[in-house]
């Protein structure tokens, strides 16, 4: 029986992740849950982010964790926010952040003339090293002439791995084209690794087309013309900015659900949206990425056709705007919950 650590979280965190449950236990009744206390309001309390034994337990009990939104203004610093969620993706070793980025109603995507079939696609984002790794230091701090330094890592290691999950998914999925996407014109030496790597790795994938653009261009380019990508690689950093472009595309961040991925391993599920503090509890938070988000963990868990059903029932609650007022709708948080469970 598969065993999911679950972790509500900050502001609309516990708003939306009882909803995304309720889905998920319809889906798949056999699930067993447990609900750990971590965020802000444990971190207020006495201080603990996420403990040792916590994290053990995690590693050995559960197949995947299940996380709503980390982030409240009484920690200005976020520090349990960081060790949570950065915690978990650096010491898992989640070296994959999938972003898929489809959508499912045409009236959400403020490009014109372009359907789901024009935008759908998947970002394969590297999760553990790049820019995101806090190596660095500031120097005379608080003077004018202060210095600071933020370094980039990039190991072969890293980058062949991530390349090599794009490849493999696009050939398990049957899709023909990977795009790469780096600043290897600016950024020389760490660049021309992945440039080196991806080539080599494209040479075993004779059958897909590999293309390469700089992440300005890429930008450009998903905004001009979304349908001709269908996997996407890149960095931490630029896959951050590019998967939330993504998902203004799809119809809004309050629709992009997120994995971060060990194959084989326990790996943690969340929606991409902010704990937005101000509106928790007032039953008006958009449940549809947390929703769509436990779809990708049923998919981890080997069962493809569970998200599928989750997926049209969501799609068909966009089109009878059965929403929230973020999309336009007049329904509740939970009324949202209730008419994707009467689709299912």
């Amino acid at each position: 029986m598969p065993r999911i650590a679950v972790v509500p979280g900050d502001g609309i965190g516990t708003d939306v992740i009882t909803e995304g449950i309720r889905v998920l236990k319809s889906v798949a009744p056999d699930l067993e849950y447990e609900h750990f206390d971590l965020g802000a309001e444990r971190y207020l309390k006495d201080g603990a982010t996420l403990p040792d034994d916590v994290f053990e337990r995690w590693k050995t009990e559960f197949d995947a964790i299940y996380l709503g939104a980390l982030g409240d203004p009484r920690v200005p610093s976020n520090v349990h926010a960081k060790d949570i969620l950065l915690g978990s993706r650096f010491r898992l070793d989640l070296f994959i952040n999938l972003r898929p980025i489809r959508l499912l109603d045409s009236r959400r995507c403020p490009l014109k003339d372009k359907g789901p079939e024009d935008v759908s696609m998947v970002v394969f984002r590297e999760n553990t090293e790049g820019l995101y790794t806090g190596i660095g230091g500031q120097f005379k701090r608080g003077t004018v002439d202060e210095v600071a330094i933020e370094q980039e890592i990039n190991t072969r290691k890293g980058v062949e791995r991530i390349i090599r999950a794009a490849f493999a998914y696009a050939a398990e999925h049957g899709h023909d084209k990977v795009c790469m996407s780096d600043k290897a014109n600016a950024m020389r030496h760490g660049h021309d690794l992945w440039q080196r790597t991806f080539r080599e790795v494209a040479d075993e994938y004779p059958q897909i087309a590999a293309s390469h653009f700089y992440v300005d261009v890429l930008a450009m380019e998903l905004v001009r013309c979304p349908e001709q990508f269908q996997v996407i690689v890149t960095n931490n950093l630029f896959g951050d900015i590019v998967t939330d472009l993504g998902a203004i595309l799809q119809g809004g961040i309050g629709l992009a659900g997120s994995g971060n991925i060990h194959p084989g391993k326990v790996s943690l599920f969340e929606p991409v949206h902010g704990s937005a503090p101000d509106i928790a509890g007032k039953g008006i938070a958009n449940p549809l990425a947390a929703i769509l988000t436990g779809g990708m963990m049923l998919n981890f868990l080997g069962r493809p056709e569970q998200e599928v059903r989750i997926q049209e029932a969501v799609k068909g609650c966009l089109l009878a705007d059965q929403v929230t007022p973020e999309l336009g709708g007049k329904l509740t948080t939970s009324a949202v919950g209730d008419a994707v469970l009467s689709r299912l």
